[in-house]
């Protein structure tokens, strides 16, 4: 087991994926220079027939994609920043997530669309959304955020496998990141929380680069007596219901942290979950921290304050334990 940063976990996937099979094809934006580092060397290894720089152009992009798919490829899509799936969304939407269905399965779309996914970075507006609860209310379509450099090495290879597009979400800031990624040829399947740590005083749900300010404030929590269970989702589709209900079950609490915007966010899809299947087993109201309904700002400091963080996590809490709603 070999320690690798989170960028170079997925890097090195895509080499032994493009190795293994012939057909997997790989084209987006910049892809050829690789500014995040994940495409990285590709394009010498597999050259410009398998490897292919694209215009700005996201709506030819994504038509491109399902095109290429339903031709017999396995298409990975590279769409930089998550913000550029709106401009593609409508192959996204009306072709992606429904001709598996409206052929009757028989076409197939292997397809993983890559992009980086949320701020921090000071990348403005443009550049810094969590767009995935669009793509989880589409119904047809796999979408995925690792947190750790083994979850994006096994992650990737199940999407990249699959025969169902995928959104292959990589958590911005996050790829310098080091962690242990098994050796050998492994995969992780969809739609299998991770618990991270176990407690039994309430349960912490985490999306991507949430996990870091989770795990940060379960351990703060840890040294005023609350024993904070961890949870990443890791899939949001299919999402893991089971594990999470079952946290619930044992805890009796539980606080859910997303970088989108809270407003119909994944949080409020998992809030919704376990009030509806597990509102027997609750102690206390399901609680959310999350972006609020706001573009996210250009200015550090300004983005900072909108983005969930160790101490937020804590004192949302901290008052659900103290029963005490008003915190922020």
């Amino acid at each position: 087991m070999a320690k690798k940063r989170l960028i170079q976990a997925i890097n090195d996937t895509l080499f032994a994926e493009m190795a293994r099979d012939p057909k997997i094809i790989l084209f987006g934006e910049d892809v050829e220079i690789s500014m995040f580092g994940d495409t990285k060397g590709l394009h010498a290894r597999f050259g410009p027939d398998r490897i292919r720089n694209t215009p700005i152009c996201e709506a030819t992009l994504t038509g491109m994609a399902v095109g290429a798919a339903a031709g017999g490829y396995r298409v990975i899509l590279h769409m930089m920043f998550s913000n550029f799936i709106y401009t593609g969304f409508d192959a996204i939407a009306n072709q992606m997530a429904k001709l598996r269905l409206m052929t009757g399965g028989q076409i197939k779309l292997p397809i993983t669309v890559i992009a980086s996914t949320g701020g921090g970075r000071a990348t403005a507006a443009q550049h810094s959304d969590s767009p995935y609860p669009l793509l989880m209310n589409l119904g047809g379509v796999n979408v995925t955020v690792p947190s750790t450099p083994a979850d994006a090495a096994g992650l990737m290879r199940t999407s990249i496998r699959g025969d169902n597009p995928t959104f292959y979400l990589e958590a911005g800031g996050r790829g310098g990141e080091r962690g242990e990624v098994p050796d050998g040829d492994f995969t992780i399947p969809f739609g299998v929380a991770r618990v991270c740590r176990e407690g039994t005083d309430v349960t912490l749900v985490s999306i991507g680069a949430m996990m870091k300010p989770t795990l940060q404030a379960a351990a703060t929590l840890a040294e005023a007596g609350i024993d904070a269970e961890v949870i990443d989702c890791r899939t949001l589709v299919p999402l893991d219901t089971a594990t999470l209900i079952a946290s619930v079950a044992k805890t009796g609490r539980i606080v859910i942290i997303d970088e989108a915007r809270d407003r119909c966010s994944a949080a409020s899809h998992i809030a919704a979950v376990i009030s509806d299947e597990a509102f027997n087993h609750l102690k206390a109201p399901v609680k959310r921290v999350t972006v609020p309904n706001v573009a996210m700002p250009y200015a550090p400091n300004v983005e900072k304050s909108v983005i969930p963080d160790q101490e937020r996590i804590c004192a949302v809490t901290i008052a659900l334990l103290q029963n005490n709603m008003s915190a922020p």
